[in-house]
């Protein structure tokens, strides 16, 4: 389970540990003391993970403009399915640009 600290709570941490699932919830600061360096690290780790997910997600409704408003889940699901398809196809191109020729 992936989140930011406002997920953090005793009754959210115990239904994750329930279902079987791994907490990867951020660490709150604590109020009016440093962040134990711990936790400093496992937030850094988990940000750079969601960081990277996010980011796909930004492109697709911020550039892209994608805005799911139809009837039924099949057209709801094509048109997620081409908005990934046109985000991967620009991806390549840019990856490709970035190429040392030799």
């Amino acid at each position: 389970m992936w989140a930011d600290s406002a997920y953090r709570s005793k009754a959210n941490e115990a239904a994750i540990a329930a279902a079987g699932r791994r907490s990867m919830v951020h660490f709150r600061k604590p109020k009016g003391r440093p962040m134990p360096e711990p936790h400093q690290r496992a937030n850094r780790a988990r940000s750079a993970v969601r960081s990277a997910v996010e980011h796909v997600f930004a492109d697709q409704k911020q550039r892209m403009a994608l805005f799911i408003r139809t009837i039924g889940l099949g057209r709801a699901t094509v048109k997620i399915g081409i908005a990934n398809l046109a985000c991967n196809f620009r991806r390549l191109i840019w990856l490709e640009g970035q190429t040392v020729p030799l």
